[in-house]
């Protein structure tokens, strides 16, 4: 299995080739901030609606798979921990970083899954941005994240998807290529501290351009991850903000993306 592992804090990944020069197509481009019907169920988290029904849709027929809950959680609230803040609570993000919401897994207690399909036509990878971050749940079965903080380590895997069918990899499905990020220890339970990465997934061994992407968190306990970039291109870590084509009609396409802010190093991949 090959693995990637970008940098601590804002850091941004550096591939090898040169500039890139080739024109990309943006799959995903999503900060959720515009849920379609959040509710705080208690603690500054949204719990009893999934994913696609707060960010379905967003654009006109992209859908999210999910196993489990994957909560999305409200930051700069009152709740969240407020015992342990004397009263004071919410998520803070001195970083400014995850704006008023973020998406949330479990990696221990339950093994939350986040997939989405998409369709790269015929380029070589799907190039996924994103922010991740520790931070804990002060309810619903929490705390999750052992005393001292964990480091949060999530595995991104890109899986042949023939027929074209939304879900979250795996069930027989060829896998295409796989990387594991590595964020950084919170400083607290309810502090947010991001990380930026940038992997480019190899797409190239697809059947019909269809593949789906599995985002999982293998270890920390719990977790945030926003900001999500995607897009299709022949040039490793193009997420087409540059020379790019939007894609007019996401419908059967799926990823996640991770963004970067800073400096870094992107580490070749290793078999």
């Amino acid at each position: 299995m090959k693995a990637l592992i970008a940098g601590l804090g804002a850091v941004a990944c550096v591939f090898g080739g040169g500039a890139a020069n080739a024109a990309s197509v943006v799959l995903y481009d999503q900060d959720f901030e515009s849920p379609t019907g959040f509710v705080n169920d208690g603690g500054d988290v949204n719990i009893f609606r999934q994913v696609n029904q707060l960010y379905g849709d967003q654009p006109a027929g992209f859908a999210f798979a999910q196993t489990n809950t994957v909560e999305t959680l409200l930051v700069g609230g009152s709740q969240a921990w407020a015992a342990a803040q004397g009263g004071v609570g919410g998520f803070k993000d001195p970083q400014g970083i995850a704006g008023n919401h973020v998406l949330g897994m479990l990696s221990s207690f339950q093994n939350d899954l986040l997939g989405l399909a998409f369709n790269v036509e015929d380029y070589n990878f799907l190039n996924f941005r994103l922010n991740v971050s520790s931070i804990d749940l002060d309810r619903w079965s929490g705390p999750f994240v052992p005393t001292g903080g964990v480091a949060p380590v999530f595995r991104l895997s890109l899986f042949d998807n023939p027929s074209g069918a939304n879900g979250v990899g795996g069930g027989g499905l060829v896998l295409l290529d796989t990387y594991t990020i590595t964020g950084l220890v919170a400083p607290n339970k309810w502090t947010f501290n991001w990380s930026e990465f940038t992997v480019a997934l190899d797409s190239s061994g697809n059947t019909n351009g269809n593949v789906i992407l599995q985002i999982d968190l293998l270890e920390g306990g719990y977790a945030a991850l926003d900001n999500f970039r995607i897009a299709a291109s022949d040039t490793p870590g193009d997420v087409g903000e540059d020379d790019s084509t939007q894609v007019p009609e996401p419908y059967s396409l799926a990823l996640l993306g991770i963004g970067l802010a800073g400096l870094g190093v992107m580490r070749r991949r290793v078999a």
